[in-house]
């Protein structure tokens, strides 16, 4: 395991949720990166480093169950924070079953959001 610090990746195509949530997670000193889309996140590279993923379910291109899909069957199976602002069982449902953490339905409490997240970077801590 990685002495570095953990890294939560923070993927949302809306830019206010993006930077409130990363001066959210900055603030109690987490490090975060930010991405508009499933495609950007695929494409940077990232650091070795215990990580989380707050994953939007709806996102252009790539949706977030389909990059949930992606980063298993890769073999990255990263822990993961799902929120969206369409609640739906039937979505939950499948993103849970597929590993997912939590599924936070927007706007969601900070505290669930972090509750969610220390759980997620607690798992990764234990691989």
């Amino acid at each position: 395991m990685s002495e570095q610090q953990p890294v939560v990746f923070v993927v949302d195509d809306d830019r206010a949720i993006r930077e409130a949530t990363r001066s959210l997670l900055a603030s109690v000193g987490l490090q975060v990166q930010t991405f508009g889309t499933a495609q950007e996140f695929l494409r940077a590279k990232r650091p070795d480093a215990p990580a989380c993923l707050v994953l939007d379910v709806r996102l252009p291109g790539l949706s977030g169950l389909d990059l949930q899909r992606e980063l298993a069957s890769a073999g990255s199976p990263i822990p993961i924070v799902f929120v969206t602002g369409y609640p739906d069982e039937l979505v939950r449902a499948k993103a849970l079953g597929s590993g997912a953490l939590c599924f936070l339905t927007k706007p969601f409490k900070e505290g669930d959001l972090l509750d969610g997240l220390k759980s997620a970077l607690t798992a990764e801590s234990d691989d």
